[in-house]
């Protein structure tokens, strides 16, 4: 319990898109959020109520200090973006996962949730998939989300904490700034498929997910589950962006460009810029949202957990354009 007596749920993650969102709902339902930070937090983030502490996902020391006294602990951040190497995403997700684990068991907090991806399932061969569908990681940070998820499923397996593995779709909505490239392409008539149109994809709204952490940690059924958390529907690429398109009242896009060519492009940027140290304009990983197919079953969270996604595609993209116009990224 904090010194006014609420309790108190660790959050790692919260200064990003998906953490803060988690954060900001806890404490709206009244409990005491702490998290960690790399740097002095920001005005915002002083004034959000959220308790900071000093520490990164590669300071396992300051582990100690955000699950103290802590009921629930959330794992949500990660090495996502930079391109760095294999034995980087090791450490930050990987390893950041079996020390959180074990501060949390020590520290006595009841229950673990850990934000995995539904990457680690890699290129979806037969639709839906589920949580028991083949694993396939196809790069470093879908690789180190598998290993994280084993040190949970181990975990599971201890008394004492219960342990929860979420899985989430491609997640958007307002605060998220990773789809804006192409809400701005396709507005400006610049969008170019790379290669076929009709591979599936699997988006789910930031409320939707939050709604899903918080079963997790609540849920009887919970512990010792892994579930899938997504929107209501999968649907092939092309009405994906179409959709995005019908919100920014502009015609859909139908131009494609040969798969093959734009991935050895990438390959060339990234052997070039690799010795400079610098990040690659276009890389292969980026690619894989017009490649791989995504599509997936959430039947296991709403039997089991009662989830139910209130956010359809159409509303959720409408409630983030109207976010990027009001930050002034979008006209």
């Amino acid at each position: 319990m904090s010194a006014d007596g609420r309790p108190i749920v660790a959050v790692t993650g919260a200064t990003g898109f998906t953490g803060g969102a988690l954060a900001r709902r806890l404490i709206g339902m009244g409990y005491h959020v702490r998290s960690m930070t790399r740097r002095p937090p920001s005005a915002a983030e002083r004034e959000s109520g959220i308790e900071w502490i000093g520490g990164s996902l590669t300071d396992t020391d300051a582990f100690a200090r955000l699950v103290e006294g802590a009921t629930a602990c959330f794992h949500i951040a990660a090495m996502y973006r930079s391109e760095g190497a294999r034995e980087e995403f090791l450490s930050a997700n990987r390893d950041s996962t079996a020390a959180l684990l074990a501060e949390s068991r020590r520290a006595g907090v009841a229950r673990f949730v850990y934000c995995s991806s539904i990457g680690v399932h890699g290129d979806v061969a037969e639709t839906p998939a589920d949580e028991n569908a083949p694993f396939d990681p196809r790069d470093p940070y879908q690789e180190s989300k598998l290993l994280a998820e084993d040190l949970c499923r181990d975990a599971m397996m201890q008394p004492g904490m219960d342990v929860v593995i979420i899985r989430p779709c491609a997640i958007y909505g307002p605060g998220d700034t990773r789809m804006l490239k192409m809400f701005r392409m396709v507005q400006q008539g610049r969008f170019l498929f790379i290669g076929s149109r009709r591979p599936n994809f699997h988006p789910v709204y930031i409320d939707d997910l939050v709604d899903g952490f918080l079963l997790a940690m609540t849920s009887d059924a919970a512990p010792g589950g892994t579930f899938i958390i997504g929107g209501k529907t999968y649907l092939p690429l092309r009405d994906y962006v179409a959709t995005a398109a019908n919100v920014l009242n502009v015609p859909a896009p139908r131009r494609t460009v040969p798969y093959g060519l734009v991935n050895l492009a990438a390959h060339g940027c990234e052997l070039l810029c690799a010795p400079l140290g610098v990040q690659p304009p276009l890389h292969r990983r980026r690619l894989t949202f017009f490649k791989h197919n995504r599509a997936f079953s959430i039947a296991r969270a709403e039997q089991a957990l009662g989830f139910r996604p209130a956010v359809g595609l159409e509303e959720g993209f409408r409630r983030t354009v109207a976010w990027y116009r009001n930050e002034g990224l979008l006209v």
